[in-house]
């Protein structure tokens, strides 16, 4: 298993037509050698999998990524569903950069994400 940091940033879109690197996403996970999220390691690495969501003009939210009992994968700010942000088949992705991901956002906007970094993660104690 290797943990690493992700920065996404809001790809074009309608209201950002050339994308935004001041609305998007850092989190870590745990990515296999290809570069697809390792779901067999993320148990013994969920306590590390967190998420800050930065959005120009709002505090930044800070949170874990989840890994749903259905399979499906979420970014989840409190317990319980309510605030959770589902990932369009966010295991079948391949995270290096210029790649795209779809986040279902608080809003239930469904907004693409470019993958701008990909860098191991340096763990705090």
């Amino acid at each position: 298993m290797s943990l690493k940091r992700i920065r996404l940033e809001l790809a074009r879109n309608a209201e950002f037509p050339n994308g935004s690197s001041q609305h998007g996403y850092e989190f870590i996970a745990p990515l296999d050698a290809k570069g697809h999220l390792d779901s067999a390691s993320w148990p013994k690495a969920k306590a590390a999998c967190t998420v800050r969501r930065f959005w120009n003009g709002n505090p930044d939210e800070h949170g874990t990524l989840i890994h749903r009992k259905n399979g499906s994968w979420a970014f989840s700010y409190e317990v319980g569903e309510e605030d959770d942000e589902p990932i369009f088949r966010f295991d079948r992705h391949l995270f290096v950069e210029g790649e795209y991901v779809t986040v279902t956002e608080h809003d239930g906007i469904a907004r693409p994400f470019r993958v701008v970094h990909v860098a191991p993660a340096i763990l705090r104690s």
